[in-house]
């Protein structure tokens, strides 16, 4: 009797371990299956940048919403992967600049936040994050680094409006903006179409 207990409880424990292995191979599946859907690759001339979020490189402020750093870091994140295909090192300049086809499409360029009471952090892999004012960024640099041979790095952007403003909450003001990868100070990466069929 007991050894026949003994056997129904092996059977059983196998049984949910069969069970949880399925589940987490199908969670794992789905979640890979719609965030491959979600990247948007961009490409220089020995770059491959994938951005991960359905906005690609376009980051936007709806409107103003004064918050401190604490919280802003708790803001959407705008993620991206830099991969170098070369066996030689590559220097990049991360920037943020004006989204000019948005903002004319939008024909909003009145309503834009001023830039100094955008503040934006970018950090890079597992390291701190960097945080600035818009306005204390020289042509909206964020970062200039260089990425090893065959290397990859992943960053994670967020914007948000500062705490010190004397515009009111809610205004209709807003901000479009455009992440860049520019190569070696000249070569900015652009919408791999090859990809996105």
């Amino acid at each position: 009797m007991y050894n026949k207990y003994k056997k129904q409880r092996i059977k059983s424990a196998l049984i949910i371990c069969f069970i949880l292995a399925l589940a987490i191979f199908a969670t794992h599946h789905i979640y890979y299956s719609f965030q491959d859907e979600r990247n948007i690759d961009y490409s220089s001339e020995s770059l491959d940048i994938t951005f991960h979020e359905e906005t690609g490189d376009k980051v936007t402020l709806t409107r103003v919403t004064p918050v401190t750093d604490s919280v802003g870091l708790a803001s959407q994140a705008y993620t991206f992967t830099i991969k170098n295909n070369m066996t030689i090192p590559v220097n990049y300049t991360i920037k943020l600049v004006d989204d000019l086809e948005t903002i004319f499409e939008d024909n909003c360029s009145e309503y834009q936040m001023p830039k100094e009471i955008i503040r934006i952090s970018i950090r890079e892999d597992n390291k701190e994050n960097k945080i600035s004012n818009l306005t204390e960024l020289p042509d909206g640099v964020i970062n200039q680094t260089k990425i090893d041979p065959l290397g990859q790095k992943e960053y994670t952007i967020r914007v948000w409006t500062t705490q010190d403003t004397t515009i009111q909450a809610g205004s209709t003001r807003h901000y479009h903006g455009k992440i860049q990868i520019v190569e070696d100070d000249s070569q900015v990466a652009i919408l791999d179409i090859k990809e996105r069929k």
